[in-house]
């Protein structure tokens, strides 16, 4: 096949519909475990027996795996096709989950959970690839808009589900429940979803190259949060220098390279590179609101936590509910100028969050965080259009797995910078870490404006 053959629209409606199912039920399920296990943390920490510092890794195992997958398994799917990098990846998330609902020790669910982050690696790195192999080009917003909504929608209902199900059972059914879930849209990704694919000839996939890039992305993620958990110079220093050492390896085996896997072709590209900036300062910035506002509606606005949850869903909703028409609009206005108009909303919506008092009323405070919404809604639909519209077919899942690599970044550097204010201002470090998520948001809009002269 000739790589840069244009790949032809390969559905009929009977079989998108079933394709497209099969993705975004996997999607909600990846989306879905990044949230929903911190809310069952107390229940497991008691129930094996261990502290809470501890029950943590639980969350960071997840995390880990699937950063330090992203990026080659993106690559696997521009050599081997996104379709079996999909269902490989959705096959070893259903492992990993049954492996959690039967975890007799923490270790084994530490275990079984870093298993379930490199099969949600596989789904997250490739989903918007096969995305971009159904919709055809004047209607990918539409596609990047569905995705967007059943990210936000997992993401915002993770705490939720979380609840209902711990409710009426023990925690081992928040993971059991993923198995008849992904068993159901992998018999739908089989049936459905394409092997036609305009992947890269001529070379075969590095497994020192992959090797590398998941050491230099999990150390990255690590001296993050070694920093925001406040460790010793001496354990973030040595991330940073294992980060650094294996970076530069990885940049200097990647040359001469078709397809590197930390994408340096795809980011020589101006628009994908503003757009993929755009993302990270975006993501920060929803990193920086989602950590802190809890702090802040407790501690600053003497809220509590009920009403806490209450306050912070709007934000959420709204932005579930608008990306599908979000993503729709950016079919017919340049994604440059929506992305712009939403992060200047959004640095004005956190800048509102920012300057309240303890006598600001519910109300008031649930329109500043649907404006927040609006914002990041109007930008995130017609951004992920951009990046994957701004990358040649052969090379979609590399701009695919570099969408989630954005996000993971902003959100983990956004969680960081909350930890960091925190251990800085006290009280009033939560009230910092707002207004610094305005500044992110005002950055993002720069970088996104910019695009608007970028050819």
């Amino acid at each position: 096949m000739n790589s840069n053959a244009q790949p032809h629209h390969p559905y009929a409606v009977a079989n998108a519909v079933p394709a497209l199912l099969a993705i975004m039920v996997s999607v909600a399920l990846g989306s879905l475990d990044t949230a929903i296990a911190n809310t069952a943390l107390p229940a497991i920490s008691a129930d094996l027996k261990v502290d809470a510092a501890a029950s943590v890794w639980v969350v960071n195992a997840y995390q880990l795996a699937v950063v330090a997958v992203l990026l080659p398994l993106a690559a696997l799917g521009d050599v081997w096709s996104p379709r079996r990098v999909f269902l490989i990846g959705l096959i070893v998330f259903i492992v990993g989950s049954l492996a959690c609902a039967v975890s007799p020790t923490l270790e084994f669910l530490a275990a079984s959970r870093a298993l379930q982050g490199i099969g949600a690696g596989g789904i997250m790195a490739v989903n918007l690839a096969l995305v971009k192999l159904i919709f055809l080009p004047h209607q990918l917003g539409r596609g990047v808009g569905l995705n967007a909504f059943v990210v936000g929608i997992g993401f915002s209902l993770g705490p939720t589900v979380a609840s209902l199900i711990l409710s009426v059972a023990d925690w081992p059914w928040l993971f059991a429940i993923n198995v008849p879930i992904g068993l159901l849209g992998l018999l739908l990704g089989l049936k459905s979803i394409p092997k036609d694919h305009g992947r890269l000839e001529g070379h075969r996939f590095d497994p020192w190259m992959a090797l590398l890039a998941a050491i230099t992305f999990a150390a990255f993620i690590s001296s993050l949060t070694t920093a925001a958990q406040n460790e010793s110079l001496l354990v973030i220093g040595a991330s940073i220098g294992v980060c650094v050492i294996s970076a530069l390896a990885l940049l200097k085996r990647q040359v001469g390279h078709p397809a590197p896997m930390f994408p340096v072709d795809l980011l020589a590209r101006p628009m994908f590179r503003l757009s993929v900036l755009t993302s990270i300062c975006s993501f920060a910035t929803q990193g920086l609101a989602f950590v802190s506002l809890p702090f802040y509606f407790e501690t600053v606005l003497h809220r509590d936590p009920i009403q806490t949850g209450f306050l912070m869903t709007s934000w959420a909703i709204v932005v579930a509910l608008l990306a599908p028409f979000a993503g729709r609009w950016s079919d017919r206005y340049p994604p440059a100028a929506m992305g712009s108009l939403g992060m200047v909303i959004l640095s004005l919506g956190m800048f509102s969050l920012a300057i309240m008092s303890a006598e600001t009323s519910a109300g008031s405070i649930v329109m500043r965080m649907a404006v927040c919404g609006l914002g990041f809604a109007l930008f995130q639909s017609p951004n992920l259009k951009a990046i994957m519209s701004s990358a040649p077919n052969q090379r979609a899942s590399g701009a695919s797995g570099m969408v989630a690599m954005a996000r993971l970044t902003g959100q983990t550097s956004g969680a960081a910078l909350v930890a960091l204010c925190l251990n800085l201002g006290g009280n009033a470090g939560a009230t910092w870490a707002i207004g610094l998520g305005a500044l992110t948001a005002a950055m993002a809009a720069g970088f996104s404006m910019v695009r608007l002269w970028t050819k």
